[in-house]
């Protein structure tokens, strides 16, 4: 479930966004489906209720382009790190490029082209 402080505005938002679906409303929620198969689903939180969540978006690096635009156009303040670091910039953490971003719900968003760097593996053991 993804908290918002409206359920329809806010997957209209993320579906606008990142070029996703939303499908038919199922009680208190409002469903948009990934390209891979994850369901969000969106349901409205009262404000006392909400907390800050973080959801991170791995898009292909040729769909960046046409998703930044949509977010430029969308009137949201972006930022290259979390916090608000960087703003009105995008980062090119691990080779690729990223953007973080509040929702109209108040979640914070990260929408990045490559992946974090995997973490060393440790030597196996004798």
């Amino acid at each position: 479930m993804v908290p918002s402080r409206n359920n329809r505005e806010s997957a209209e938002f993320f579906a606008n966004l990142l070029g996703f679906e939303i499908g038919e409303e199922w009680g208190p929620f409002i469903p948009v489906e990934t390209s891979n198969g994850v369901r969000l689903d969106f349901a409205t939180v009262p404000d006392a209720d909400r907390k800050l969540q973080h959801y991170c978006f791995l898009i292909p690096e040729d769909d960046f382009d046409a998703f930044f635009l949509r977010l430029k156009e969308s009137g949201v303040d972006y930022h290259a790190g979390p916090g608000g670091q960087g703003p009105g910039e995008i980062n090119h953490n691990h080779g690729g490029r990223g953007v973080y971003f509040l929702d109209p719900g108040g979640n914070g968003i990260e929408v990045i082209t490559q992946p974090y760097e995997p973490e060393r593996k440790r030597p196996a053991r004798w």
